[in-house]
């Protein structure tokens, strides 16, 4: 029988937990591919549901909008019980969400088959955030998340780039059936190979304890999730409407999108790998230079739109550069919050992702209307400068208290 593993009480160093982080980043392809498979498929869907293109980008912010009201409290509900267990309850809501979106009828139905799905997303990503902490030691956190994350990097490589291409081919409802399919698959994985983990933090005798706010960690939690907030709301400002932008701004033909995706997710394939060496060795320097990449690349596409070799180069740049930012984020996160936060600060950052996704959706559908396709690009470099200065800024004010000494 297996027993629930803790790494903080390790005294022996155990096996690097391959089979169960590969389970996990298995887990999370299937989700991220569930959550952003409209994003290529957004044209064909606003015709069949006779809606526009800002319209139909609302089921990624609606999908979004349920994770954030959801996760905390669904979070704190079922802090009790089983992390694995969790996980694979969600991953079966999640697949027969697809399955409603599959069939949904009307515009209407297909909302509310995003919104049980956001319900699903938001408790997995509570959980799954801080799984991998779980399973290892503090210094292979870096390690382990990029493997982790190497699932939602593979949805951009695979699942997003071959539903839209099986999208364009078969129908958009096919792709959400298959999409429904594999998470079944993935599911059973899950039983199987992911090992049961104890995420409570018992009580020492004679010790209080204290609510979570009091935790002197959590204001570096909420601080960072502010900063992953301004940085998710950027990017998804643009990349939500990136199949149109590719096609109207760029000039090319819509059969090419899922082919620039694949690009795209396969580039950010390699900036995954380049961080998770780098958020272990030098974490805020690898950082600064994931940002720079990206604003520069996508600075690039919105100035030389028109020419489609230099939009190729960029776009790829502008995935290796992001493909390592959400996982540098999650292991800051992880490396921030007690471990008695843990949990807790992987909701909340769950959330902030969420409000970013579902904020950038609705803020680039609105610029969309008002301002046209060419401003999506301008508004993300314009989110990671302010992201960008308020990280810095934190970072050089804690190096400085730290030389200081503590002060209380």
């Amino acid at each position: 029988m297996s027993t629930p593993t803790n790494a903080t009480n390790a005294s022996a160093a155990p096996a690097f937990p391959w089979i169960g982080l590969l389970t996990l980043a298995g887990a999370i392809f299937v989700s991220v591919t569930s959550e952003f498979l409209p994003t290529g498929l957004l044209p064909e869907m606003a015709a069949e549901l006779d809606v526009s293109l800002s319209t139909a980008g609302l089921l990624v912010t609606v999908f979004a909008g349920t994770v954030v009201v959801a996760t905390t409290p669904l979070a704190a509900l079922t802090r009790k019980y089983s992390r694995k267990g969790l996980v694979f309850v969600v991953l079966l809501v999640v697949a027969l969400a697809n399955v409603l979106a599959a069939i949904a009828p009307t515009y209407e139905i297909l909302v509310g088959a995003r919104i049980l799905g956001g319900l699903a997303h938001g408790l997995f990503w509570a959980v799954v955030a801080a799984y991998s902490a779980h399973l290892v030691p503090k210094h292979q956190l870096g390690k382990a998340v990029a493997i982790t994350s190497g699932g939602a990097s593979a949805a951009f490589v695979l699942g997003v780039p071959v539903g839209t291409a099986l999208g364009h081919a078969l129908g958009w409802r096919i792709a959400f059936a298959v999409i429904a399919a594999i998470v079944v698959l993935l599911a059973l994985a899950v039983l199987r190979y992911l090992p049961p983990v104890d995420h409570h933090v018992p009580v020492r005798t004679g010790e209080i304890r204290l609510p979570m706010y009091k935790d002197r960690s959590m204001r570096g939690v909420v601080l960072l999730c502010i900063v992953i907030m301004i940085f998710l709301t950027g990017q998804n400002t643009y990349y939500t409407y990136i199949a149109p932008w590719l096609i109207e701004a760029a000039g090319f033909p819509d059969t090419s999108v899922a082919f620039l995706l694949f690009l795209f997710g396969g580039a950010g394939a390699i900036g995954l790998v380049l961080a998770g060496f780098a958020s272990d060795r030098f974490p805020r320097r690898g950082f600064a230079l994931a940002l720079i990449g990206v604003m520069a690349s996508v600075l690039v596409l919105a100035v030389w739109s028109e020419n489609s070799v230099v939009v190729v180069v960029a776009f790829v740049v502008w995935g290796v550069a992001f493909g390592g930012l959400p996982a540098m984020l999650q292991t800051r996160m992880l490396h921030t919050a007690s471990f008695r936060t843990r949990d807790f600060a992987a909701a909340l950052q769950t959330t902030a992702f969420n409000i970013g996704i579902g904020g950038g959706a609705l803020l680039g559908g609105v610029l969309l209307d008002r301002s046209g396709i060419q401003s999506l690009p301008i508004a993300l470099v314009l989110f990671l400068a302010v992201g960008f200065v308020l990280l810095v800024g934190t970072d050089a004010l804690r190096s400085a208290r730290a030389r200081r000494g503590p002060s209380d």
